[in-house]
């Protein structure tokens, strides 16, 4: 189900998040320095089993299958292959770049059985330093950045996006799907996790960020991108066994670069 409307909070939801006091500097900062080796410790924890295969993009995104227009793509935040196989499958004719903050990563991506240097570049790297010279600049089609601009700290997201803006080629395509504001996962979280506004972290150290449609929009509109489609896609989770139906919201867009 898609619609243009962010999830409501109850009075009793609204008040705790107003009340909710945000961690120390020292933690703060110390969660950004430790940001890389969280997940990496995350990636030594659950290897390839924790994210499924994302079979759903080229449905949500018909672009990835358009050979005139994707011919060359580069996953921001590539974790162990989700996007990069089964796009690989659907589409034999694709050159996937796929960089990741965690070298653990890199190397699930670097051993799974499909994984060929023809098809496949998978590299190391922080995105809020430039990509370039691992990509080239001005040669990339499409670039795929889903449940990743969240993990980012706010302060380093428009580095990010202006580092991929840098190797896309005019006319080419971000594909972006993240957390949306007052998600499930966003009002389960305990005192003592905010970082900031719309800012948290898990348990395990790694961090999540909540997103209104229009700061996504205009974090890209300054980093010299023109917004071509934008919402709020809303599901349902279904926990059977404990009988629990989880409403999720996230934020889905198309960037241009102009």
């Amino acid at each position: 189900m898609m619609t243009s409307c962010r999830n409501r909070l109850t009075d009793a939801e609204r008040n705790r998040l107003e009340q909710e006091a945000s961690v120390s500097d020292f933690k703060r900062e110390k969660l950004e320095r430790e940001a890389k080796k969280n997940w990496d410790l995350f990636y030594k924890r659950n290897t390839d089993h924790f994210f499924k295969d994302r079979h759903w993009l080229t449905r949500e995104f018909p672009v990835l299958l358009d050979k005139e227009r994707c011919g060359v793509i580069l996953e921001v935040g590539c974790g162990v292959g989700n996007t990069i196989y089964p796009l690989l499958e659907e589409r034999p004719d694709l050159f996937v770049y796929g960089c990741d903050f965690s070298p653990r990563a890199i190397d699930l991506v670097k051993t799974h059985p499909h994984y060929d240097e023809s098809r496949v570049g998978a590299f190391v790297c922080d995105v809020t330093s430039p990509i370039i010279p691992s990509v080239s600049e001005c040669s990339i089609d499409v670039v795929t950045l889903i449940f990743v601009l969240s993990a980012i700290s706010p302060d380093k997201m428009s580095d990010a996006i202006k580092h991929i803006h840098q190797v896309l080629k005019p006319g080419g395509s971000v594909l972006f799907r993240d957390y949306g504001l007052y998600d499930h996962a966003m009002l389960r979280f305990k005192p003592g996790h905010k970082i900031s506004e719309h800012f948290y972290v898990r348990q395990d150290g790694t961090r999540a960020y909540y997103f209104t449609r229009e700061e996504v929009e205009e974090l890209f509109v300054k980093c010299g991108f023109e917004t071509t489609c934008s919402s709020y896609e809303q599901r349902e989770t279904v926990n059977k066994k404990e009988g629990l139906c989880v409403p999720r919201v996230f934020v889905q867009c198309q960037f241009r670069k102009k």
